[in-house]
């Protein structure tokens, strides 16, 4: 129980910690352009089509990922499934 005490406290240290350093963080001299500089309606709608394109592939890859994941375990449950079955079968046979 005190490990967990232990655990929010820091977690909400560590929040509040934050939250009061990223004012200054984010309190640059570039007059709000942030990183890309001066954007314009072209470079709003490129970005929202990267992410577009981005996220469907994304979840596409991910589940791709899975689905190999599952399959080997699946496999392996199979093959340790035999194992077992195959050693108890050894083992009854006795005196």
């Amino acid at each position: 129980m005190h490990r967990m005490i232990a655990i929010v406290v820091s977690v909400l240290i560590t929040g509040a910690t934050l939250a009061a350093f990223a004012p200054a963080a984010l309190a640059t001299k570039d007059e709000g352009q942030g990183w890309w500089g001066e954007t314009s309606d072209q470079v709003v709608t490129n970005a929202g089509f990267i992410l577009i394109i981005f996220f469907p592939l994304f979840v596409a890859l991910m589940s791709l990922i899975q689905w190999k994941l599952e399959k080997r375990k699946d496999v392996r449950k199979a093959t340790q499934k035999k194992l077992r079955a195959s050693s108890d079968a050894t083992w009854r046979g006795g005196w």
